[in-house]
């Protein structure tokens, strides 16, 4: 458990900072190379590649070199962790929301039968 929520930290810290979640974005509609995404972010070019590495260290990005290019391919599966979270507070949230509508409906029914 403690791996897992490490995992999600990690992730959550990549897309804390819009220009990687812009990355992220664009890498959606598939690979790119990096100079491709760096031309449409407005910083310097080394300043891009510490936010790539970044994104690479948490596992959402996959950056291959082929000659002088690199490429950057969006690393799916990992988005799996994300979603596992989400909806395991999805069911929390609406749980607790289940319990409030009852506990009302209970309250509302006792207070008219007074």
């Amino acid at each position: 458990m403690a791996k897992y929520l490490e995992s999600l930290d990690v992730v959550f810290a990549a897309l804390s900072d819009p220009s990687r979640r812009a990355v992220v974005q664009r890498l959606g509609a598939g690979p790119v190379s990096v100079g491709e995404l760096a031309r449409d972010l407005p910083m310097t070019l080394p300043s891009f590649m510490k936010h790539l590495r970044v994104l690479e260290d948490s596992g959402l990005i996959r950056t291959v070199k082929t000659g002088r290019v690199r490429q950057c391919t969006l690393e799916r599966d990992r988005f799996v962790l994300i979603d596992g979270w989400l909806a395991e507070q999805r069911r929390i949230w609406e749980d607790r929301t289940d319990r409030l509508e009852q506990f009302l409906l209970e309250t509302t029914e006792s207070t008219d039968e007074s």
